[in-house]
């Protein structure tokens, strides 16, 4: 497996493409139609050229390269980690045996719906967030948001070579009906609920890539565990890319921290909103809403098609080489929480290869609590009396067992009645997003920032905020 890529070719590869005319020919088939979907569900706003980093290798140095692309003529590409000869099967009941370089057969199904499913939700976010830079803060923040759209396309095209190289007819089906879905279609929805909401502001966008991208950085964390191999190098790579992603989220959260606190200490008052801030509560409101249908993505507690996963060796946990148990979880316990229909929870033991998508869960929230700390940290510094706190994770659940109860974010279980009226005190309110979409007006001038936002501390691969990162005429 080569490590440097291949730009000479027609899609940038590094895994030999041209040695498989037959697969080359089905890819460059599909990569047209790939370049309609971005023109129509892409992003919105035309540039000249924007300051973008583009994969050059996959090895752990100098793997990216900087510099201004008119983003049509993006060079997409399919890019594998290195491979580890001898790299094996880490759990499951394949535990010790060598990976797989072909699908098993009778891991074909499971396989190719772990990689739809994956595939499905890197349009989907180019789709939410088609009109963003329309409204931009900052050309530094615009220019962000085009990364992490063209390296979300990237994503799906790794997605793509794994269905088209490894599953025949039925794969390049699947391939073609990624791009006939579409974020909230009524007819073709996304398959994940989180992808099918609306990213209408850029308060939302932070969020978003704070704490959905998070989700994807623990199921490629996942999936990178495989023992199909050319899942597990496509997944880690993946990460590499997805790491700036949730950059993006962090730092985001943390300039309108910083942007808000300020106006509270320069106005004497947290009633920030006639001065051009966004409130501390309806920050709240928004992590309240992204971080609860962010937990949604790790579907059901409690699930048979997780364990059976894990029992074949198609999907491990994150991390699983750390983990210090025997890697098949055949004696293992773990407990639940339940809510019940009179107000007090319950907890039950269970098998704990049965609450893998709870042990994800759980290590998606430690993670998201930094980030919360952080933000509390911002404001501590600035001598504000108020912090951030993440809900319950039976809060505003649509899947598993909290659904169809009532939980507030403290973890108390009420009746609906109760839930609806400090639903408005929990959740963004149609007041609240006409609120944040009237703060979005596009600034575009180099080292011009909105009012609502502080500027970041350092720039783009070492370059200063007022560069010119994207060229708009």
């Amino acid at each position: 497996m080569p490590t440097k890529i291949d730009y000479d070719a027609k899609i940038p590869n590094n895994v030999d493409l041209s040695g498989d005319r037959r697969l080359q020919r089905a890819l460059e088939g599909w990569q047209p139609k790939f370049l309609d979907w971005w023109g129509e569900m892409g992003p919105t706003l035309r540039t000249q050229g924007v300051y973008l980093r583009t994969a050059v290798s996959v090895g752990r140095d100098g793997w990216a390269h900087f510099d201004h692309v008119n983003v049509p003529d993006y060079r997409w590409g399919i890019f594998l980690a290195e491979r580890d000869p001898d790299r094996v099967i880490t759990f499951g009941e394949h535990q010790g045996e060598p990976v797989w370089q072909q699908v098993p057969g009778e891991y074909r199904a499971d396989l190719q719906r772990l990689i739809v499913i994956q595939g499905d939700t890197e349009p989907a976010s180019v789709e939410q967030q088609k009109l963003l830079g329309l409204t931009a803060p900052s050309l530094y923040d615009l220019r962000n948001l085009f990364q992490v759209n063209v390296e979300e396309g990237r994503h799906l095209w790794a997605m793509v070579y794994l269905l088209h190289a490894y599953f025949g007819r039925e794969g390049r089906d699947e391939a073609e009906s990624l791009l006939l879905r579409n974020s909230g279609s009524p007819d073709a929805p996304r398959i994940l609920g989180a992808f099918n909401e609306e990213t209408a502001d850029w308060l939302a966008f932070y969020m978003f890539t704070y704490f959905t991208d998070r989700d994807g950085k623990y199921q490629l964390g996942t999936l990178k565990e495989s023992g199909f191999d050319p899942l597990s190098r496509t997944c880690e790579f993946m990460l590499k890319e997805e790491a700036h992603h949730m950059f993006v989220g962090t730092t985001g959260v943390d300039r309108v921290v910083t942007r808000s606190a300020e106006l509270i200490r320069e106005h004497d008052t947290f009633d920030i909103a006639g001065h051009g801030g966004i409130p501390l509560d309806l920050i709240q409101r928004y992590l309240n809403f992204h971080y609860t249908v962010s937990l949604d993505l790790f579907g059901s507690e409690t699930s048979t098609n997780a364990a059976n996963y894990y029992t074949a060796g198609l999907k491990g946990r994150w991390q699983e080489t750390r983990r210090k148990d025997d890697h098949k979880l055949t004696d293992a316990a773990g407990s639940l929480a339940r809510p019940r229909a009179d107000g007090t929870w319950e907890t039950e033991e269970l098998q704990a290869i049965l609450l893998l998508n709870l042990d994800l869960r759980e290590e998606y929230r430690a993670d998201c609590q930094t980030g919360v700390n952080r933000w509390n940290k911002i404001l501590d510094e600035a001598g504000i009396d108020f912090r951030f706190v993440l809900p319950h994770p039976g809060f505003n659940r649509e899947v598993g067992i909290n659904s169809g109860h009532h939980v507030t974010p403290d973890g108390t279980v009420v009746d609906e009645r109760t839930w609806l009226a400090g639903k408005r005190k929990w959740l963004p309110t149609p007041e609240d997003l006409t609120f944040v979409r009237s703060l979005m007006h596009p600034v575009y001038e180099r080292g011009k920032i909105a009012s609502w936002v502080a500027p970041p501390r350092q720039g783009i691969n070492g370059k200063p905020f007022d560069y010119e990162y994207v060229y708009l005429s």
